[in-house]
């Protein structure tokens, strides 16, 4: 596993938008390396140019590169599918702009997305949010809107991991999050079955991938 980093610092939509340049040099290395897999990890840089967009970009470099690419707007999407889930309710750590891009982003991917709620938090202190707060965050946004059949929880910048469980739990409903997301889509990739318990239905059950 070769890890690259690009640098995000402002989280806003023009860094994001301005990032794809950067992405495909890491992508040319890796590839130039000799890696079996490239996966471009964080959804926004992705997700603001669009859904089309998104996979005409991946036929691009794969057809360019000659490696398989996935990124996390693809397995998040791939995720909720497998787990039937069809009217979303997105949390994130972002507002204005970027959650009406990342609902547009679900909407064409084919979900009816009932809200994307934020916290309004500097984007340098991400990581210091507490899980409770994340949790309380995403409760009360599920009580607003108790029609979703699945929660998304975008970013790995925050830390959720430990209460993914816990919502899925309590509200009843599957829970998406980018690392299970990824590490569900990798070991398909590699036809590998090595289930996960702690961190929600995703990695404990493993589905299959659906159709669409």
């Amino acid at each position: 596993m070769i890890p690259l980093y690009v640098g995000f610092r402002e989280g806003t939509v023009s860094e994001f938008r301005g990032a794809l340049d950067t992405i495909e040099e890491k992508v040319r290395e890796l590839a130039n390396i000799g890696v079996d897999l490239i996966h471009p990890e964080g959804a926004p840089p992705f997700m603001v140019h669009g859904f089309a967009k998104e996979r005409e970009l991946l036929a691009e470099w794969q057809a360019r590169y000659g490696v398989p690419i996935m990124t996390s707007g693809t397995t998040q999407v791939d995720a909720m599918r497998a787990l039937g889930i069809r009217r979303m309710l997105g949390v994130t750590y972002m507002t204005g702009e970027l959650n009406d891009l990342f609902t547009r982003y679900f909407s064409d991917a084919g979900f009816e997305v009932l809200a994307m709620v934020g916290m309004d938090v500097p984007f340098a202190q991400v990581g210091l949010i507490s899980p409770h707060a994340i949790y309380a965050h995403t409760r009360s946004a599920f009580l607003n809107h108790p029609d979703a059949d699945g929660i998304y929880m975008l970013g790995a910048g925050w830390r959720v991991l430990d209460i993914a469980e816990m919502l899925e739990q309590d509200l009843g409903v599957p829970v998406v999050q980018a690392v299970p997301a990824r590490v569900w889509a990798v070991q398909r990739h590699f036809h590998v079955r090595q289930p996960v318990r702690g961190f929600g239905r995703l990695l404990a059950e493993l589905p299959d991938r659906a159709a669409g």
